[in-house]
């Protein structure tokens, strides 16, 4: 694969949006760790994003789709092919009763700009780092609200780079799961379907979430957020605790003493520090209890 040519290719093919090549990637995921992308390419359109996505089909490049990393652990080795970086789309409104955004604004964003139109139905995603996309992609949720109990309808491009508007049943919702999982689509855009409410009283419950969040997570360490997925009737994070495995460390990457549930880069860590650690207390966790912890997290790249 030719690095330099695909770099030239690219920014013919966009006039606003930036591309680079070997780009640390560790500098745009929340863990800090990470190896490099062959090429990096952050589009500022969606007629952009659809140009990247038909190049690489026709091309047979690997395409793989970035937002601001928040809930995914780089390889060291990296990732070939092209990164597709999304956090650069942040525009979001009012348009047809319904609280629109860009596939690259942070969804904690979404949830202020509702408060600010008086709009209640978003304020568990007040403490969600990650964007829009990636809401939808896993269905985000917490303190028992998930996108898909807003979500109206998503404009996505498939791999031929054709629009398509989703909704419905052709989300196909789960637990921390979508369609935009199968890899088939790129969300461009998400359509919230919310109700109006009292400012003051939306407010506080965000305020009481962000108390609660802040008080109980490890918010002072890069890390990816909550490792695991909840087991069924279980909580993950009892469970690596009752295991006795809070502070356990390899490398630099260690359990959170504060919240079990997280694994933070607590000195440098190497992303395979961080993956041999989650291989531990997987490991660990189901020779106490012989519960097989589900990791939530995404690891993408090479060795």
């Amino acid at each position: 694969m030719n690095i330099d040519k695909i770099q030239d290719d690219l920014e013919q093919l966009m006039t606003a949006g930036i591309v680079k090549s070997h780009e640390n990637l560790k500098d745009h995921v929340y863990t800090k760790m990470g190896g490099k992308a062959d090429i990096l390419a952050a589009p500022a359109t969606y007629d952009e994003i659809q140009k990247i996505v038909t190049y690489a089909e026709q091309n047979g490049i690997t395409l793989t789709v970035l937002g601001n990393g928040s809930n995914v652990i780089i390889r060291d080795g990296g990732v070939r092919g092209i990164v597709l970086q999304t956090a650069g789309l942040t525009e979001m409104g009012i348009r047809d009763n319904l609280l629109y955004a860009q596939c690259g604004a942070k969804i904690i964003d979404v949830s202020r700009y509702a408060l600010d139109k008086e709009l209640t139905g978003l304020e568990f995603a007040c403490g969600i780092p990650g964007t829009v996309g990636g809401a939808l992609y896993m269905n985000a949720g917490a303190y028992g609200g998930e996108i898909k109990d807003v979500l109206h309808s998503a404009l996505a491009i498939n791999k031929n780079g054709q629009l398509v508007t989703l909704q419905g049943d052709e989300l196909q919702w789960g637990y921390r799961k979508s369609v935009f999982a199968s890899g088939e689509y790129i969300v461009l855009e998400a359509k919230f379907a919310m109700t109006s409410g009292d400012v003051l009283t939306i407010k506080a419950k965000m305020d009481e979430l962000t108390y609660l969040r802040e008080s109980k997570q490890p918010l002072e360490y890069p890390s990816c957020g909550s490792v695991f997925k909840r087991p069924p009737g279980r909580f993950a994070g009892q469970l690596i605790q009752e295991s006795g495995l809070q502070g356990t460390r390899i490398g630099g990457a260690e359990v959170s003493k504060k919240h079990a549930g997280f694994i933070v880069n607590a000195d440098n860590a190497t992303a395979s520090d961080y993956i041999g650690l989650i291989h531990h207390v997987r490991a660990t966790v189901k020779d106490k209890f012989g519960v097989e912890l589900e990791t939530e997290v995404e690891i993408i790249g090479e060795e």
